[in-house]
C-alpha cells in the first residue's frame, strides 16, 4: 500500500477539521433552539409562548429598559447574538428598521418571526406635520408584514393593546411552531392560553372604557393608538410629532389651544420619556397630567404576568383621572 507525503496528511487532517464549518448544521435542533426577540414586548410574549418547551433558549436584543427603538443603532453585541440566535422574533411594521441587511450577513440561517405580519384592522402611524397637532387616524387594510412603517404609514404599536397583543401572540406562537416543530404543540397551546388571558384583559379595559366621564385624551407619541381605539378613547392632541424630539414653543400653542378646544380630560406621558413638557403643557391647558405605561419596557427577569400587572395599573390611572360613572 502506497504511503502519503507527511505533507498530504497534514492537508487532509486539516481539511477534514474544517469541513464541518461548511455543512449546514441542524438549524433547530431540539435541544438548541436560540430565540432572540428584538424589543421587551416581543420578549415577553416569547417567554410566555415558549414556556415548558424543552432545549430553547429566549434572549432580549435591546437593552430591557430601552422602549421604542425609533432611532437605535445595532452594536457588536447584538451581532454577536444575531449570529447565535436560531429564530428571530420581531415587532415589524418598520420597528426594527435598525436591522436591515446585517441580518442575511451576520446570518444567513436565522429564520425571522414577524409577529404583526398578516393582522388587519392597522392604523396609520403619525403623520403629524402641517397645521393639526395630533395624529390622523383612520382604519387601515391588511398588515403590511414587515415593511416599515415610515414608507407604508403603518402604526407600529400593536402590543400596546391587549386585544392586538393577543394577535401577535397568536402570529408569534404559530411562527416558533414553524420553525422549531419539536416544540409546535406546545406553542401554539401556549400561544392559546396567553391570548385568552389578553383578551380577558381587553374586554376589562373596553368596559372601563364605556364607563369613564371623560373619554378625550393626549398622549406622548402615538404608541396608545390602539389602546385608545379598543378602548373607546379619543387621541385629541399628541406631545411628540416624531418620538423622541419635543414640540417647539409655537408648536406648544398650538397643542394648548386645541387640547382646551376638544375639552381633553388628562394628557399621559410615558415613562419611557421625560416627562417635563408634557406636564407643563398639561397645566397650561388647564388639564391634569398623569402616566400610562405602554409596556414597552420593563425588567429584564421581569414576571410572566408583567404585562397584565401594569396594564390593570394604567387603568386605575385612567379611571382616577378621567372619572367614571
Amino acid at each position: 500500500m502506497p504511503t502519503l507525503h507527511p505533507r498530504l496528511l497534514l492537508l487532509l487532517f486539516c481539511s477534514c477539521l474544517l469541513l464541518p464549518l461548511h455543512q449546514p448544521p441542524a438549524l433547530l435542533a431540539a435541544d438548541n433552539v436560540r430565540i432572540l426577540a428584538t424589543t421587551f414586548p416581543m420578549y415577553q410574549l416569547v417567554r410566555n409562548i415558549s414556556q415548558g418547551v424543552e432545549g430553547v433558549e429566549v434572549d432580549l436584543m435591546i437593552p430591557a429598559e430601552m422602549g421604542c427603538p425609533h432611532d437605535y443603532a445595532l452594536t457588536p453585541q447584538d451581532m454577536r447574538k444575531l449570529i447565535r440566535a436560531s429564530v428571530l422574533v420581531v415587532n415589524g411594521l418598520g420597528m426594527e428598521e435598525f436591522l436591515g441587511a446585517p441580518i442575511a450577513k451576520a446570518n444567513p440561517r436565522l429564520q425571522v418571526v414577524d409577529s404583526s405580519e398578516g393582522i388587519s384592522q392597522l392604523l396609520d402611524y403619525a403623520d403629524q406635520g402641517g397645521d393639526h397637532p395630533g395624529p390622523n387616524r383612520h382604519s387601515a387594510g391588511e398588515g403590511q408584514g414587515a415593511k416599515g412603517h415610515h414608507d407604508q404609514g403603518r402604526n407600529p404599536h400593536l402590543f400596546a393593546s391587549p386585544r392586538m397583543a393577543a394577535l401577535l401572540a397568536a402570529n408569534i406562537a404559530e411562527g416558533l411552531a414553524r420553525a422549531h416543530p419539536a416544540g409546535a404543540a406546545r406553542y401554539i397551546a401556549n400561544g392559546e392560553a396567553y391570548g385568552q388571558e389578553l383578551n380577558r384583559l381587553a374586554s376589562d379595559m373596553a368596559e372601563l372604557g364605556k364607563r369613564l366621564a371623560n373619554n378625550r385624551i393626549v398622549t406622548q407619541h402615538g404608541v396608545f393608538d390602539y389602546l385608545a381605539r379598543d378602548m373607546g378613547l379619543e387621541v385629541v392632541a399628541v406631545v411628540q410629532a416624531h418620538p423622541g424630539q419635543n414640540p417647539s414653543a409655537a408648536e406648544i400653542l398650538d397643542l394648548v389651544a386645541m387640547i382646551r378646544a376638544k375639552k381633553a380630560g388628562a394628557l399621559f406621558t410615558e415613562p419611557q420619556y421625560p416627562e417635563a413638557v408634557g406636564v407643563t403643557i398639561a397645566k397650561e391647558a388647564g388639564i391634569v397630567a398623569a402616566r400610562l405605561d405602554p409596556v414597552a419596557s420593563g425588567p429584564k427577569e421581569a414576571p410572566l404576568d408583567y404585562y397584565q400587572q401594569v396594564m390593570r395599573r394604567n387603568m386605575s390611572v385612567l379611571e382616577q383621572t378621567l372619572g367614571s360613572h
